[in-house]
């Protein structure tokens, strides 16, 4: 993984190549600093396949570490700050690494929970700084293309953290298939709201590495300066979700009557949930030369689909085509292929999937499954859509998200996405029905529960419409930015007591 660093260097070496809020380095630097934390790491006597916890903020510095651990042959292991103690713990019995790196003021609580040595972030940076300024570096390690280089660990609301296991090969190949659509450019600016323990934010610096461009990790800045760091950085391209998506709308409306130039975005990415239509289409009149472009994968193939940029206003339903190289197939429930149309399981085989979970093999065995008549490995998503005739694909819902209801089957997806329709409404979520309760919305909004409703009535039919909604005053969101759909069902139970 780390010879896509080696190749933007060797051809643009003083290039801007990773900025936050404490500055900025080159390509050059970021090398040399990845090359100081292999040497470090090499130091604490860690080896190849070797787990390296990180539990930090997404700053340069852990850019270096995902590169240098990459060149020990080790496996990068990041975690979000914000995860708890309880999946933390799970975690780290998991992964069992080599050494955790953690925050100064977390170190006591990583150390209460037992496992390997914790190591405080000052304390490495300090070596690794000096480490660099020696020249230091450690004898090369002979990494192969199946060796996994980053095990992500996918946030549940109730069972522990599941880690998928992310070969070099196949890490290589999905960011390769990706910039092949994107299109990242060395004039690019990628404004990056994400984590790295997320794979949305870990894929864009490897993504904005292989165009040459400048990624600034901006996780940390205030939502308020929001736009005007983007104006202040040059962003042309901006990752989103819905709900960034939703505050860059409404922060643009707001600065509508100011005459305040807007950042030269040429290209907004979605993925994690699909967005609004209204959304899309206040983001493209605040942004008149960007695209907004629609994605759709999952961490255990990385990306599944990508509409083309230039496609980005047709087929307004479709999460667009394949990626190169890939393939996506509609299965019936006994496992057969559907034709054109036809809705089923969504099923992608190629060289992005995964090898499986880190050390989960019956979960592994029910998700990655070998094609009986190719030997192919093939990932089954859980995820439910169809094809069109041109190849293009349609996302109609997770498994999860599917249910019945006075005798039709629905998605809550649709039934957020007529709610998102509503002015006045910022964030929904729609909970399935169960003996106990029938089907309830929530909705941050500055509207009432009951013309919420009543807007609903004249947008769905009427077995869509929930019987329940509830409005808060401040949507619950994971740390991913999708719905925190456990959090949701809790703030319904808790209304109706």
């Amino acid at each position: 993984m780390h010879s896509l660093l080696d190749e933007a260097v060797a051809e643009l070496p003083e290039s801007p190549a990773v900025r936050d809020a404490g500055g900025m380095w080159t390509y050059r630097t970021l090398t040399e600093f990845s090359h100081a934390f292999d040497a470090w790491l090499a130091e604490q006597d860690v080896r190849l396949g070797d787990r390296v916890l990180v539990q930090l903020p997404t700053t340069r510095e852990l850019a270096a570490m995902l590169y240098g651990t990459s060149r020990r042959g080790a496996v990068f292991v990041p975690i979000n700050p914000s995860m708890k103690p309880f999946h933390l713990r799970s975690v780290i019995d998991n992964a069992e690494p080599r050494l955790i790196v953690g925050t100064d003021g977390d170190l006591r609580r990583i150390r209460d929970l037992g496992g390997p040595p914790c190591h405080g972030f000052s304390t490495v940076w300090n070596r690794v700084e000096k480490l660099r300024e020696h020249g230091t570096r450690a004898e090369p390690v002979a990494a192969r293309p199946d060796d996994v280089a980053v095990v992500v660990y996918t946030s549940g609301s109730t069972a522990a953290p599941k880690g998928v296991t992310e070969p070099h090969a196949q890490i290589i190949f999905a960011s390769s298939a990706i910039n092949a659509v994107l299109g990242y450019r060395p004039d690019d600016v990628v404004f990056c709201r994400f984590p790295m323990s997320w794979d949305y934010g870990l894929y864009k610096v490897l993504l904005a590495c292989l165009g040459r461009s400048q990624i600034v990790l901006a996780g940390d800045e205030s939502d308020l300066v929001l736009l005007r760091r983007m104006r202040e950085v040059g962003a042309t391209i901006v990752p989103i979700v819905p709900s960034l998506a939703t505050m860059i709308a409404a922060l643009t409306e707001r600065e509508d009557s100011t005459g305040v130039q807007r950042a030269p975005v040429r290209m907004f990415t979605n993925t994690g949930a699909a967005l609004p239509p209204t959304t899309i289409d206040k983001l493209r009149r605040a942004f008149p030369t960007a695209r907004v472009v629609r994605q759709f994968g999952q961490t255990e193939c990385k990306r599944i689909s990508i509409m083309p940029p230039e496609e980005d206003g047709e087929r307004p339903d479709s999460v667009g085509r394949p990626l190169p190289g890939t393939r996506v197939l509609i299965l019936d429930a006994r496992g057969d292929e559907l034709p054109v149309g036809r809705t089923g399981e969504i099923v992608v085989t190629g060289p992005h999937v995964m090898p499986g979970y880190w050390r989960a093999p019956e979960l592994t065995a029910r998700t990655f499954r070998r094609d009986v008549r190719t030997g192919n490995l093939r990932l089954h998503t859980g995820d439910y859509g169809c094809l069109d005739q041109e190849g293009y694909l349609y996302f109609e819902g997770r498994r999860d998200d599917m249910f019945k209801r006075k005798g039709i089957r629905m998605s809550t997806l649709e039934i957020e996405a007529a709610a998102m329709d509503i002015p006045g409404v910022r964030a929904a979520g729609a909970i399935p029905p169960t003996e106990d309760r029938d089907l309830a919305l929530c909705v941050e909004a500055d509207l009432p529960a009951h013309t919420v409703l009543r807007e609903l009535v004249r947008r769905l039919e009427p077995a869509k419409v929930p019987a329940i909604c509830h409005v808060v005053a401040e949507f619950p969101l994971t740390a991913h930015g999708k719905n925190a759909t456990a959090e949701l069902t809790r703030l319904l139970d808790g209304a109706r007591a």
